[in-house]
């Protein structure tokens, strides 16, 4: 397939092709009490330091994970630092569930109240309130600017590179580009910056400049307001620090 097919997002990731020939875990965190998903969880790799963070459903994807032994470190606000420790072969792929259990944290019954975010209406303010409407149903995969700097990547591709269902190619020579692993081939995901279509500089966003991001990777997890030609092929959602432009009276 030819790379002018797809959507340039920036300079090519180093290591890509070591990456595909390590191995992927795609798992899901949980509160052992409640079996509720644990947002914003943080994964990191013991052996190298790399960390993912875990979305609104708990759900999480560390790709280029060596081979062998490896011990993962979860932290997540409420709960005491866990490890949890896998197998792996070349190229697998591992679907753990980890639970973390809120009631070893040697805190009084009183005080556990972590799952007031920093992403609420009060807080992020009121041009996030349908974001933040969209987020609470969990359908898609939300990202706000706090995760995303915990999560220290460089670009707007390697941060999509570590949610569920997206795949990032990189090679040829022609940069890297985002496609859902769900969508057809040639079919590409449709971008919105600012609640407007812009599938031109969306892919092109500066890191720095975002304020929050959603994913909907499939026809089941895009939401109405955004259903359209090619909302099968998935939906990435942009929201920026300035925002969209006034309109003229």
């Amino acid at each position: 397939m030819p790379f002018s097919a797809w959507l340039r997002i920036g300079a090519p990731l180093a290591f890509a092709g070591l990456l595909e020939a390590q191995g992927t875990v795609s798992g899901r965190i949980i509160d052992k009490s409640t079996r509720t998903p644990v947002l914003g969880a943080e994964v990191m790799t013991a052996v190298d330091g790399r960390k993912v963070i875990a979305d609104s459903a708990g759900r999480f994807s560390l790709s280029g994970v060596p081979d062998g032994a490896v011990r993962l470190v979860i932290r997540a606000q409420g709960f005491s630092v866990s490890t949890f420790d896998v197998t792996m072969k070349p190229g697998a792929t591992l679907e753990p569930i980890i639970q973390l259990d809120s009631t070893a944290t040697g805190r009084s019954e009183a005080q556990p109240l972590p799952g007031v975010e920093v992403t609420t209406p009060a807080s992020r303010g009121p041009r996030f309130v349908d974001f933040e409407r969209r987020q609470r149903t969990g359908r898609g995969q939300y990202l706000t600017k706090e995760q995303i700097s915990r999560m220290g990547m460089n670009s707007l591709g390697e941060t999509l590179r570590t949610l569920r269902g997206v795949e990032v190619d990189c090679g040829g020579g022609a940069g890297c580009f985002v496609h859902m692993a769900r969508a057809p081939m040639r079919c590409l995901p449709e971008w919105i910056v600012d609640e407007r279509l812009d599938n031109f500089f969306g892919p092109r966003t500066p890191l720095q400049d975002i304020e929050a991001i959603e994913v909907y990777s499939g026809p089941s997890d895009v939401p109405g307001e955004f259903a359209g030609r090619n909302a099968g092929c998935g939906v990435i959602v942009i929201w920026t620090k300035s925002g969209p432009p006034r309109r003229r009276p």
